[in-house]
Parts: structure tokens; C-alpha cells; sequence
């Protein structure tokens, strides 16, 4: 009877480690069921590169007006936004106008009072002109009129003069922009007594165009020269390499070299204008100033972002046809803003991963994008 109730539990457990068995080898490999990483990548592409020189330079504004008080009172009204584009002629502070409205009655008063005076004595004269002429009245008679009469016109011309003054005061009140341009941080608030002596209000800087100034040696300038008079290359091509390494969609042109050479440093100052609509470039920014000169040659590009660099040296990760990665190194020539001029190592319309570099190793399957240049 004991045998009989052992073979039947025996079976059980050998049927149960059985089915364990075969539910542990359908279990799926997680690495093996993980679709292919998705990278974007970029197709090699050609450019006319032209030889260019880099130079370090600052933005300045084509106009810079420090806004000030010419006349002392309590600033009652700031009429703009700190930061915002103005125009010509725009109100921006107000200063009390009070005593300088009086000053202007006043001085309008005197000037009736003097132009009435002026009358009499006029008419003074021509009575004593004409009693003279009837020998009815002696000539020191009219010779005091007539002196009385320059005096009064002497006063009228004073008292004209003293209104004109009060209303340039009474105008001063108002100060307004003399410039379009961008106006900064207001330095003294409203409720304030200013003059004067009071330091800038406020400084409005004009945007568009605007300047980059850079400064060249010596050696670089007859270089420069040279080739230009060797070749034939034209004018020069100016752009500006921003912060964060993309260049400044605008190029611009060289429209002043200083006629003096810095001798500490053995340099010249070059300015270039730039056209600036959306305010990009700001007055005092630190910028790469890029020249470029002489004929352009075809190279390939691809985005900065695509290099990567081991102890062996600089290297791409390419798809080839079966969506697989591989290395491939490269020989870069140059850095232009976003993109690096390749030497050798790649070839054209070839397709480097730009994003999911950090995802993939070299042999993997990937799904690909394929991002347009300059998206």
C-alpha cells in the first residue's frame, strides 16, 4: 500500500520539474528583444571653404547716447520699459514742470510789458520829430526821446530773449530720445531730485546695423595684403562665430582700419558692420570675428557635434548599408562655427550619426533619422 501512494506523488514532482524545465528555456533574452536604438544621423555633405583668419573682437553699437538731465527737479514719470527698442523723439522721463511754467508766464509778462514801453517811446519820437520839424520843441527834446525809444527796444530784445530761455528750460522737462535704439536699465527712480550732476538717467544703444571691432597685427595685415595682391582675391568676407560655436546667419563688411598701430600690442584696430533687425548682436558681447579671403575649394563638412576623439585621434560613427555602426577615422582640416571641414576619411553623402552617439557601439543594428543640415 506505501508503494502504491509513493509512485503516484513521485510522478507529480517529475512532471512539475518538468514543465519548470521547458518555462525556464521560453524565457527570452531581454538584450536580444530590445529593438535597435534609435540614432539621427546627417549625410556627409560638400562646401566652398575659403582660407580665413580668427580674431577675438567686441560688438559696439553704431550709436551710443547716455541720456542726462539739463535741468534740476523732481522726477515725476518714466514713460518706457527697461529693455525695450525706442524711437526718435519718444518721451521717456518727465521732470516737474512747475517753476519752469512760471518762469515762462513771467518771462511772457515782461515781454508785453517791454513791448508796451517800446510803443510809447516810439510814439514819443515821432511827436517830438514832428514838433522839431515846426520848431515847436528843442532837438535835445527829441534827442532824449529818441535815446528813451533804443532803450526800450534794448529792454523788449532782453525780455524776448529771457522767454525763449525760460521756454528751453520749461522744454528740458521732457527728455526724449534722440536716437532709435534699445533702451537699457533705468539708474535713478521716479521721486527723485535730479540735475545736471546727477549721472546718466538711462543709455539707449541703436541696433541695426552695428559694429565688430577686432584687432590685427601687424604680420597678418602685410600677409593679408599680399595675397590679395598675389591673387586677385577680392574683397574680404566677414562673419561672426557666436558663443555657442554656430556663425551669425549675416556676413558683413570691413568699413574702417584705424590709422594708428597700437604700440604695446602692434595692432590695428578693423571695424566691421554687421546688419542686426533682430537685436542678436548686443552692444559689449564678445564675439569670434571669422575674415575670410582668397578662392574658395570644395571640401567636405559635417556637424561639429558628429567628431569624437580617443587616444588614436579624431573619429566619426558611420551607418553603413545594413544599418550597422562603424568607426571611421578622420583627419579634420578646420573648425568653421557648427561644422568641421574633413581632410580625408569620409566620403560624400555618407551618413554620420550626430545624436545617440552615447547609445550604440561599433557593429550594432540602429533604426536611423535622418536630419536635413541647418534643421
Amino acid at each position: 500500500m506505501r508503494r502504491a501512494l509513493v509512485l503516484p506523488v513521485a510522478s507529480a514532482l517529475g512532471a512539475m520539474l518538468l514543465v519548470a524545465g521547458c518555462g525556464d528555456g521560453k524565457q527570452a533574452d531581454p538584450a536580444a528583444s530590445a529593438p535597435p536604438p534609435a540614432v539621427t544621423v546627417i549625410r556627409v555633405s560638400t562646401a566652398e571653404i575659403r582660407p580665413a583668419t580668427t580674431f577675438t573682437g567686441r560688438i559696439e553699437g553704431k550709436e551710443k547716447v547716455e541720456l542726462r538731465a539739463r535741468v534740476e527737479g523732481f522726477l515725476e514719470k518714466r514713460l518706457f520699459t527697461e529693455g525695450a527698442n525706442v524711437k526718435s523723439g519718444e518721451l521717456l522721463f518727465g521732470i516737474e514742470k512747475g517753476l519752469y511754467q512760471a518762469a515762462v508766464d513771467q518771462a511772457k509778462a515782461a515781454l508785453l510789458t517791454a513791448e508796451s514801453t517800446l510803443k510809447l517811446a516810439d510814439l514819443d519820437v515821432e511827436r517830438q520829430t514832428q514838433l522839431f520839424q515846426r520848431n515847436v520843441s528843442a532837438q535835445a527834446t527829441l534827442d532824449q526821446a529818441t535815446a528813451r525809444q533804443g532803450e526800450a527796444r534794448g529792454n523788449m530784445l532782453a525780455q524776448r530773449a529771457t522767454l525763449e530761455k525760460a521756454e528751453l528750460q520749461l522744454s528740458y522737462t521732457d527728455v526724449t530720445s534722440p536716437i532709435d535704439g534699445r533702451i537699457g536699465r533705468a539708474s535713478i527712480s521716479v521721486g527723485n531730485f535730479v540735475g545736471p550732476s546727477s549721472g546718466v538717467l538711462a543709455t539707449i544703444v541703436s541696433q541695426d546695423p552695428i559694429y565688430a571691432n577686432f584687432p590685427v597685427t601687424q604680420r597678418e595685415m602685410l600677409a593679408v595684403r599680399k595675397e590679395q595682391a598675389a591673387n586677385n582675391t577680392g574683397p574680404f568676407v566677414v562673419y561672426i562665430q557666436l558663443a555657442d560655436g554656430s556663425r551669425y546667419p549675416s556676413p558683413g563688411k570691413i568699413d574702417f582700419v584705424d590709422n594708428t598701430v597700437n604700440q604695446g600690442t602692434d595692432t590695428v584696430v578693423v571695424r566691421a558692420i554687421f546688419p542686426n533687425p533682430n537685436g542678436v548682436l548686443v552692444d559689449g558681447q564678445l564675439v569670434t570675428v571669422v575674415v575670410e579671403t582668397g578662392k574658395g575649394e570644395s571640401a567636405l563638412v559635417v556637424p561639429q557635434q558628429a567628431l569624437q576623439v580617443d587616444q588614436a585621434g579624431p573619429f566619426v560613427l558611420i551607418l553603413d548599408k545594413d544599418n550597422k555602426i562603424q568607426v571611421r577615422r578622420v583627419d579634420v582640416d578646420s573648425v568653421r562655427g557648427a561644422d568641421a571641414v574633413i581632410r580625408k576619411g569620409l566620403e560624400a553623402d555618407e551618413l554620420v550619426v550626430t545624436e545617440g552617439i552615447q547609445r550604440v557601439r561599433p557593429g550594432q543594428v540602429v533604426t536611423p533619422t535622418e536630419a536635413k543640415r541647418g534643421a
